[in-house]
């Protein structure tokens, strides 16, 4: 039977046959639809066609193998080891995206404003942190951290920083003369210092895969290779349609990063928040001129940004990282200059909050454009820094994609954004020092999951 041949179904008194030749067809769905239609007098909705009934259920789904993802799960794994969680991811291996491309510092909380989420979870962070990778054998190396001001407008931002670092209770942390400046930093110039002996250094990528071992061993899946691609509410459950097949939740925590927001909106929730992607472009320095920087060199900051400038840093990678700088990237994961996504930058320019921090801050941007496309103007910037660098000193080039979230009215958010929505949590802005304070913020989740998902916990947490 071929299927220009159907109209011949009318002679046909065998429903097995009829049953037998639509399945035939169920490859074929533009005829099958009118079919299914005319015989059980209705047609198979497109929602219908795309959630299955899903073979895999959950108690709780983690979106996205990223730090933050990975950290929240174990905890959740520790204090509820009879939970049957997963994590699903789209790329092939855990910390892939902003977790596997950053400069490794382990921040002290110098730099957050007294009270705020940043603030109170760097320093838990960088300890909690450090005491990890000592336990579980990661290598990490406390450099300490030299913050210079070679101006006068910068001295008052330091000792303003100061002021901060000390609020936060920064440990060690103190202004330096010009000679123990030199004996920390050899080659640095500068009119005065901040120091913060407590910063250290760590490759996060090794950080993520421990996590990921000990999700595995708390009996913990994870799912690589697997896309969100909508979610449905289906008799109180959610429906998760991915790459890989449906998942059935009764919970969800959303810590998909760059792309947080679109997973928000999949879901129903209007956030009011877009994620604008910044590409962090930056030089390493030659192997033989490595000698210059002993451990982190920073500017100070400017506070009007969310950034910590360019600056120096030795990294556990084996090479040390000069930059990064700022500039606006038109793909999520747009890691090179040429890497473009249309859908992508669309979304990003029909954002209003585009719009009012581009006009605001035009030029910011059109100066970070400039250092982005001129090796020597991002020169200037390390030489303020370490005025015996030159341009062969730089060598070789890498880049993150910092998720910063903006709301419509054009700010840049500064500190941590996590909503809630029945039956999940979305972390919707996990700026740095997120992964300093990973261990922290997955005890904070799995607090917010407690009350949010009815599970009980016996186990108390510092925010509990």
């Amino acid at each position: 039977m071929t299927l220009d041949g159907f109209d011949v179904l009318a002679g046909l008194s065998d429903m097995a046959l009829i049953i037998s030749f639509i399945r035939r067809l169920s490859e074929h769905k533009k005829l099958l639809t009118p079919i299914c239609c005319d015989i059980f007098g209705r047609s198979i909705s497109e929602s219908e066609r795309k959630y299955e009934v899903p073979s895999i259920k959950y108690d709780l789904i983690v979106i996205g193998a990223g730090i933050i993802g990975l950290s929240t799960a174990m905890k959740l794994l520790e204090r509820f080891p009879n939970t049957k969680l997963a994590i699903i991811e789209k790329n092939e291996k855990e910390g892939t995206q902003q977790s596997g491309h950053n400069s490794g510092v382990i921040h002290s909380g110098i730099y957050y404003r007294p009270g705020s989420f940043k603030a109170d979870f760097c320093v838990a962070g960088r300890s909690s942190m450090t005491q990890f990778c000592l336990e579980n054998e990661i290598p990490v190396w406390t450099c300490g951290k030299l913050i210079v001001a070679s101006d006068d407008a910068g001295v008052d931002r330091l000792n303003t920083l100061e002021k901060r670092g000390t609020a936060n209770k920064v440990e060690g942390l103190r202004m330096v003369d010009q000679d123990e400046m030199k004996e920390i930093e050899p080659h640095v110039v500068a009119k005065k210092a901040l120091y913060a002996p407590g910063t250290g250094i760590v490759d996060y990528r090794n950080v993520t895969a421990v996590y990921a071992d000990k999700v595995r061993e708390a009996g913990g899946d994870i799912h690589f290779n697997t896309a969100l691609k909508g979610s449905k509410t289906l008799k109180g459950a959610t429906i998760l349609n991915t790459t890989s097949g449906d998942f059935e939740t009764t919970n969800t925590i959303n810590c998909a990063g760059l792309h947080s927001d679109v997973v928000a909106e999949t879901m129903g929730v209007h956030t009011g928040l877009r994620i604008i992607p910044f590409r962090g472009e930056y030089y390493k320095l030659r192997k033989e001129s490595e000698y210059l920087v002993k451990g982190l060199i920073y500017p100070v900051p400017d506070p009007a940004f969310p950034f910590l400038g360019v600056h120096l840093t030795q990294t556990m990678k084996g090479w040390v990282e000069a930059g990064p700088n700022a500039v606006l990237a038109t793909k999520r994961e747009g890691y090179r200059k040429r890497d473009f996504s249309m859908s992508e930058f669309l979304r990003t320019i029909t954002f209003p909050g585009f719009w009012k921090m581009s006009l605001r801050e035009w030029k910011m941007g059109v100066w970070e454009i400039n250092r982005s496309l001129r090796k020597g103007i991002f020169l200037d910037s390390l030489q303020k820094l370490v005025p015996e660098l030159t341009a062969n000193d730089l060598h070789g080039t890498g880049s993150g994609v910092r998720a910063q979230a903006v709301d419509r009215d054009g700010n840049l958010l500064d500190d941590f954004r996590i909503e809630e929505s029945r039956g999940a949590i979305h972390v919707l802005n996990a700026p740095s020092p997120g992964a300093t304070s990973s261990l922290v913020i997955g005890d904070y989740i799995a607090n917010m999951a407690v009350k949010n998902f009815g599970l009980q916990s016996s186990k108390k947490t510092p925010f509990s």
